[in-house]
C-alpha cells in the first residue's frame, strides 16, 4: 500500500519549505488595502491587492501599536513582513512586521488622520476657545530648559513688561516621552490653579521632532485646560495639532511672548493719553452743563416763577366766561324752540277742538270711532268724548245727511 500524509502533515511540510526560502522569509509587497479589519484583540486583519492578485495580511498587536497611521480600505501601501502559512486552514498570508504608506508618508498620514477626527469631536471650534487675559499676573511656561525657547521668552517678557512672574514647568520636547509630559504638565497647572495663561513653547524641527505636539494626549489636555493656552511650536510655517486646539496659536516662542502681555511703556503712553482725553471729555461736559444751568438760572421760569401760573389762570378765567356765555346761549336757543314746539303742538292737539264744542263718538259695540252714520245702527250704544268728560248715548234714530248737488 503506498504511504499517505495526513492533511496536516502536508500544510506543515510546505510552511518549512516556504519558511526557509530567503525571499519569502523578508520582503517588501506593494499594494492597496482592502476588506480590513481591526479586531478586538488589537490584531489587524486585511488584503493587499493589485490589479490581477490578492494576498491575505495579518498584522499582531505588537507591530499595530508601532503604526503612527491608522490603516483604511484603498490606502497604498508598502507592507514589510514574511510569508507563511496558516496549518488549519492550508492558506499562506504576509505576517506584517512594518507599514508605511505609498507616496505619502505615515506620519503626515497620521497628522491628518488625526486632525479630522478631534475636528469632528469639536476641538477645534472657536466658540468655546478662551480669551487670553490682557494683564496677566502669572504666566506658566511648558517647554524645555536646555533649549533657546525659555531663553528668548525671558528676554522678551523683561524688556516688555520687566515685573512679571513667571512659572517655568520643564518637559521633554522631544522624544517618546515628551507628549505625556506636556500633558501631564498642562493637567498639573490646572489642578494648582497657580498661573493665569499657558504658553506651550517648543522651537523649530522637523515633523518629526515636532510629533509629541500632534499626539491625542496633548491635544485633550490642551482642550479640557479651565486655563487659556497659547501654542507656540516651531516656526511660523509649522502646524500642529496643538496650534488648532489651542485658544490663542503664536508663529514663534518669541511672538508668544510679545502675545501674552503687552508692552509697558506703550501701555502707560495709551493709559496717559486716555486720561488726558476723559479729563478733556469731563472738562467739556462740565463746561456745557455750567453753560446750560446759567442759561436756564436767567430763564424767565426762574427769575418769575409764578408768572406762568398767573397766565395759565388768566387764559381758565376768559375759557370759563366764553363757556358760561356759550352755555346760557344754548339754552336759550332751547328753550325757544321748545316754545315753538309746543305751541305747534297744542294747536294740533285734539283736546283744542273739542273745547270748541266738537265730540269724539265711538262705538260701544266694536269699540271703534264712528266716523260715518253707516258705522252704527238704531239701538246702538255710542260713547261721546268731550273736553271734560264722556257721554254714553243709545241711537234713537238715524238720518243721513242730504247731499247738496250743485
Amino acid at each position: 500500500m503506498q504511504y499517505s500524509l495526513t492533511v496536516t502533515e502536508v500544510n506543515r511540510y510546505i510552511k518549512e519549505i516556504i519558511s526557509k526560502d530567503l525571499i519569502l522569509s523578508n520582503l517588501w509587497v506593494k499594494g492597496e488595502i482592502s476588506n480590513f479589519k481591526s479586531h478586538y484583540s488589537g490584531h489587524l486583519y486585511f488584503t493587499l491587492k493589485d490589479e490581477k492578485s490578492l494576498l491575505k495580511c495579518v498584522m499582531f498587536k505588537t507591530q499595530a501599536n508601532e503604526l503612527k497611521f491608522i490603516p483604511e480600505n484603498g490606502m497604498g501601501v508598502i507592507v514589510r513582513g514574511y510569508v507563511s502559512i496558516f496549518e488549519r486552514d492550508g492558506q499562506y498570508q504576509l505576517y506584517a512586521e512594518e507599514m508605511q504608506p505609498d507616496g505619502i508618508g505615515s506620519l503626515h498620514i497620521a497628522f491628518e488622520q488625526l486632525k479630522k477626527r478631534l475636528h469632528a469631536d469639536g476641538l477645534f471650534e472657536t466658540s468655546r476657545k478662551k480669551k487670553i487675559p490682557i494683564l496677566p499676573r502669572s504666566i506658566g511656561v511648558v517647554t524645555s530648559l536646555t533649549g533657546a525657547v525659555i531663553r528668548d521668552i525671558l528676554n522678551i517678557l523683561e524688556r516688555r513688561f520687566p515685573n512679571f512672574e513667571l512659572k517655568i514647568f520643564p518637559v521633554q520636547v522631544q522624544g517618546e516621552t515628551a507628549a505625556a509630559q506636556i500633558s501631564r504638565a498642562i493637567r498639573r497647572l490646572n489642578e494648582l490653579n497657580c498661573v493665569d495663561v499657558i504658553i506651550l513653547a517648543r522651537g523649530g524641527g522637523s515633523l518629526e521632532e515636532l510629533w509629541p505636539f500632534n499626539e491625542e494626549i496633548v491635544a485633550r489636555s490642551i482642550y479640557e485646560s479651565a486655563i487659556p493656552v497659547i501654542s507656540a511650536v516651531g516656526h511660523e510655517t509649522d502646524f500642529t495639532i496643538a496650534d488648532f486646539v489651542a485658544d490663542l496659536r503664536a508663529p514663534t516662542p518669541s511672538a508668544a511672548a510679545e502675545l501674552v502681555l503687552p508692552d509697558k511703556a506703550a501701555l502707560k503712553s495709551k493709559i496717559s493719553n486716555m486720561d488726558a482725553r476723559l479729563r478733556n471729555s469731563l472738562k467739556g461736559i462740565v463746561a456745557r452743563n455750567r453753560h446750560r444751568y446759567e442759561k436756564l438760572r436767567d430763564s424767565v421760569a426762574f427769575r418769575q416763577p409764578y408768572n406762568i401760573i398767573y397766565q395759565n389762570r388768566l387764559k381758565l378765567d376768559v375759557l370759563n366766561r366764553y363757556m358760561q356765555k356759550s352755555l346760557l346761549a344754548a339754552k336759550e336757543s332751547a328753550d325757544a324752540r321748545f316754545k315753538m314746539l309746543a305751541g305747534k303742538l297744542d294747536a294740533l292737539s285734539p283736546l283744542k277742538i273739542l273745547a270748541r264744542g266738537y265730540g269724539i263718538v265711538k262705538s260701544l259695540d266694536t269699540g271703534m270711532i264712528v266716523k260715518s252714520v253707516s258705522d252704527i245702527h238704531k239701538g246702538s250704544g255710542i260713547e261721546v268724548g268731550l273736553s271734560d268728560g264722556i257721554i254714553e248715548c243709545k241711537v234713537e234714530s238715524i238720518r243721513e245727511r242730504r247731499k247738496i248737488i250743485l
